[in-house]
């Protein structure tokens, strides 16, 4: 602790800290816990709860990319991006309590869907103010120990007291349900006690003019429409944006693919699960690590470091699938191989999104760094089915799920490429 605040301003610690509090959404609704014991809730009563838990994120995904940029326009008036802020906290904090207190599955889909756009509207004006709490220099340090906060604190911790509660609540007399139940209170409170020094110490310190209160969402829609047309008329944001919008999409379907890909290759579950967590314990230094290499040579030469390092991870992905389905070797080789792409995801997964942020964040005017965000959020979500869809087009095809995640490796390159082409663009040390 005392390294942070000698190395941090209080503004700089503040933001960092937020990574921290946050995560634990990811962690215990998106991806852990909630979405098991909705599915079970959900099919005990009498439909089908992996089908409304899809439309659930869809929905949420599809209203969070159709208001970011407004969003974002709004946060960049003086004195608005921090009502923003606390306007999508408060909803992502109300709606996630309301889905540790009910036992109907229709609230509990509301609560998570409506708390996973506070979540997602909170995140999209906390990058935003990183233009608002440190320099240009220091953007991919700061980046960088933001995630890596994350992935130890909200992500870890939590996590680990969630898993007991499950595996041994019955010991102190808790039975499943409230043990999840107990869980999802926990990251309301996590979430929300974690962000009060994000709440006390960050203030908006870039913005432009407030026009009337009765033009303000007009000259909103007005400041969207003149950013569309300055990302695609500036080459270096024009490049950037199109890469990441390939190798954000590629990350994503790495994460999001991974477990299923191992059950459906016959890998336990148990084993997997302890991977994963290595994975976020590898990322907490990875992360910080990759930060101190982007500053010193440079955030494009390090994103296209870490693209190279997918299109491996794919490959020995691919490798550890045809293996199984045609015999070469054993599922203890898997296993073994499975666990090496743990490691190798959690050496990048946090530097890249991390140093995407920040390289983004360095291109684009402070004062205007909300609706700027904005743009840069639709992509990351509109981003988000590609790869998904090529998986399951080519398993479509192919019939084997070893292709299907090899085929990921064509997002990555066209990231590279379009890197390649915009080299003259960007600027580096």
């Amino acid at each position: 602790m005392k390294l942070f605040k000698e190395t941090f301003s209080k503004e700089e610690w503040s933001w960092i800290m937020y990574d921290w509090a946050n995560s634990v959404f990811a962690t215990i609704m998106m991806a852990a816990v909630f979405p098991i014991y909705f599915t079970n809730i959900a099919n005990a009563a009498g439909t089908s709860g992996d089908y409304w838990w899809g439309i659930g994120t869809s929905l949420a995904m599809i209203i969070v990319a159709i208001i970011a940029p407004i969003t974002g326009a709004l946060s960049d008036f003086i004195g608005y991006r921090k009502k923003m802020f606390v306007f999508f906290l408060i909803i992502g904090i109300a709606f996630t309590a309301v889905s540790a207190v009910s036992d109907n599955w229709i609230l509990l889909l509301c609560g998570y869907a409506i708390g996973h756009i506070g979540f997602s509207g909170s995140c999209l004006i906390y990058d935003s103010f990183l233009s608002d709490v440190t320099t240009p220099e220091r953007m991919d340090k700061i980046s960088g120990y933001g995630f890596a906060l994350g992935y130890i604190g909200g992500s870890t911790i939590p996590f680990l007291v969630s898993i007991a509660l499950i595996m041994f609540g019955e010991n102190w007399g808790i039975d499943a349900a409230m043990a999840v139940k107990l869980s999802v209170a926990l990251a309301a409170v996590w979430w929300l006690v974690f962000t009060i020094p994000f709440l006390k110490n960050v203030k908006q310190n870039y913005g432009i003019p407030k026009p009337q209160d009765s033009h303000v969402v007009k000259e909103a829609f007005i400041a969207v429409i003149a950013t569309a047309k300055k990302i695609f008329t500036n080459k270096k944001l024009f490049y950037y944006i199109i890469a990441y919008f390939f190798y954000i999409d590629g990350v994503g379907t790495v994460i999001n693919m991974s477990t299923a890909y191992g059950a459906t290759l016959g890998l336990d579950t148990t084993s997997m699960i302890l991977a994963l967590l290595v994975t976020q314990i590898v990322a907490f230094p990875c992360s910080i690590w990759f930060a101190k290499l982007a500053e010193k040579f440079g955030s494009i030469k390090m994103l296209v470091f870490a693209v190279c390092e997918y299109l491996v991870i794919c490959i020995l992905g691919f490798i550890m699938g045809f293996g199984l389905e045609n015999g070469i070797f054993g599922i203890n080789v898997a296993v073994i191989i499975f666990w090496t792409l743990a490691i190798m995801v959690g050496t990048v997964q946090g530097g890249i999104q991390a140093t995407a942020r920040s390289a983004y964040a360095q291109m684009i005017p402070p004062e205007n760094s909300g609706e700027y965000f904005g743009f840069f959020d639709v992509f990351g979500k509109f981003a988000s089915f590609m790869g998904p869809l090529l998986y399951s087009m080519t398993k479509a095809l192919t019939g084997k799920s070893s292709y299907s995640i090899l085929s990921i490796i064509i997002l990555f390159i066209i990231a590279l490429l379009v890197l390649r082409a915009g080299k003259e663009h960007f600027k580096e040390d």
